[in-house]
């Protein structure tokens, strides 16, 4: 098992003590808004289960029917997890708008919420810990995943001080009032972690900073070339693919050539840690007189 993978099944055990708190928390209260946290909790074990499911297999290597690897699979996860999102919110919405009809108080509000932020203690620390290997490792399925944990301690901060207003107050509406804005708040971010995923299922190219400095490393590392062409990018999980076409003079050998082509290569992996580079050489007859020239 990688480090990803660790990583990914530490996200199962941290959910799942964090499903455990905050229900017991609800149980403590009755708040509504309480179990509208809780119930988002149960949406992260389910996503950390898939995304632990989705990096065992986009770790498998290429073999004769994917011969570009499995690291696809990881964009999976994270559309899956958008969609539990938005059914979550959904169960949400249907408990909180009986509850704000007819508002009742909350009980032993104290150590229910003491038990409570202990939970979303845990979560803050365990985001940063997905955020920071996920970006490390430029896996989706991490980056998703805590992107999502720390909507969760966002959301539960905001429970929290709500929910402890409604007790100090006796304004018992703003608990299911807040409830429904856990639910607007998660849905958002699903609609997000969705949109985001599918764009690297429809092989989105990469940003533009990003395809900046792989012209930048094109143009500075080809000299004996005449001009690149038909840039081309994608995304594939932790994986990206870079394709152009490379214009030389007839005269070359395909030795040389090859020396270029290891050149651009090595610069390009220098900008973008796993790339996988294609390139085309072509004679001088074939130049477009655009794209990218040579320094």
């Amino acid at each position: 098992m990688d480090g990803t993978a660790r990583i990914a099944l530490g996200s199962v055990v941290v959910a799942a003590a964090v499903l455990g708190l905050k229900f017991l928390a609800y149980l403590l209260t009755g708040s509504v808004a309480l179990y509208s946290d809780a119930l988002e909790s149960v949406i992260n074990v389910a996503a950390a289960v898939a995304a632990l499911i989705a990096l065992r297999v986009a770790a498998r290597p290429a073999d004769a029917n994917h011969p570009y690897g499995h690291s696809k699979a990881e964009y999976f996860s994270a559309v899956a997890e958008g969609v539990l999102i938005v059914l979550a919110a959904i169960s949400i919405a249907r408990e909180a708008l009986p509850a704000l009809q007819s508002p009742r108080p909350v009980e032993a509000p104290l150590p229910g919420l003491a038990i409570n932020l202990g939970a979303t203690v845990l979560n803050g620390i365990w985001a940063s810990v997905l955020l920071r290997v996920g970006r490390l490792a430029r896996s989706p399925a991490l980056l998703a995943d805590g992107r999502h944990v720390l909507t969760d301690v966002f959301t539960s901060v905001g429970v929290l001080a709500g929910v402890l207003l409604a007790s100090l107050t006796g304004l018992h509406w703003l608990d299911p009032a807040l409830a429904l804005l856990v639910a607007v708040n998660i849905l958002w971010s699903g609609w997000g972690l969705v949109r985001e995923s599918v764009g690297g299922l429809m092989d989105a190219g990469v940003d533009p900073q990003t395809e900046t400095r792989i012209r930048q490393a094109m143009s500075e590392h080809a000299e004996g070339a005449l001009e690149m062409h038909d840039l081309r990018t994608r995304h594939a999980g932790r994986v990206t693919f870079v394709e152009f076409h490379l214009v030389v003079p007839g005269t070359m050998t395909v030795q040389q050539a090859h020396t270029i082509c290891d050149r651009l290569e090595d610069a390009i992996h220098e900008q973008i840690a796993g790339s996988a580079v294609t390139i085309h050489v072509e004679p001088q007859e074939k130049a477009k007189h655009h794209g990218v020239l040579v320094l």
